[in-house]
């Protein structure tokens, strides 16, 4: 995974009110929970942008006063309304201790079903990992050559090297629905 560096403050004051104050600063009220003690700090909504609105799933270096850590984001809230990100919470990562966090599925190849006529449906974008943060990917690269018309990948069929897939089992990855030429074209076949 990329590594993102990130520069935090630590913060005396907690509550509704101390948070409010501080997201009117443009700061972001932020936690890290894990290996080792937890802190709470803020970081910067400027520093912060290109964490927050990536799709990748990145290792954060966190540099707080002078307290450095290496976490995965754990959760993000966001504001109903505006959008704008108000809260980030870290988990702590080391290279004893498994971690699970949602990797970005990309499919590579053209499926024998979509040269049949079919088409090419991604029905999950995210596979839940479970691994050392040095041996999870940035990406899962699933291969759909042989997929077939009508046919589906299944979330047991992915595998990810040195790691644990964790999502449901019976989900479906990627499917390749039939579409009314590839049925018009089956039925004339079969007469």
């Amino acid at each position: 995974m990329k590594t993102f560096e990130l520069n935090g403050t630590l913060r005396n004051e907690y509550g509704k009110k101390a948070n409010k104050a501080l997201r009117k600063q443009n700061l972001i009220p932020c936690n890290i929970y894990g290996c080792g003690e937890n802190l709470t700090f803020t970081v910067t909504d400027a520093d912060a942008r290109k964490l927050i609105y990536t799709p990748d799933t990145l290792v954060v270096a966190l540099t707080i006063g002078e307290t450095k850590k290496m976490a995965v984001v754990k959760e993000m809230q966001f504001h109903p309304v505006s959008g704008v990100c108000f809260h980030i919470d870290f988990l702590e990562v080391n290279d004893k201790k498994p971690v699970t966090v949602e990797i970005p599925i990309s499919l590579t190849g053209h499926a024998e079903g979509v040269k049949a006529g079919g088409k090419l449906s991604l029905e999950m974008r995210k596979l839940k990992i479970n691994g050392i943060y040095t041996n999870i990917p940035e990406r899962v690269i699933i291969d759909v050559t042989n997929l077939g018309l009508g046919k589906k990948l299944f979330v047991s069929e992915v595998s990810v090297e040195n790691c644990t897939v964790k999502s449901v089992k019976e989900a479906i990855v990627a499917q390749v629905k039939a579409t009314r030429n590839s049925a018009a074209a089956e039925s004339e076949a079969a007469e």
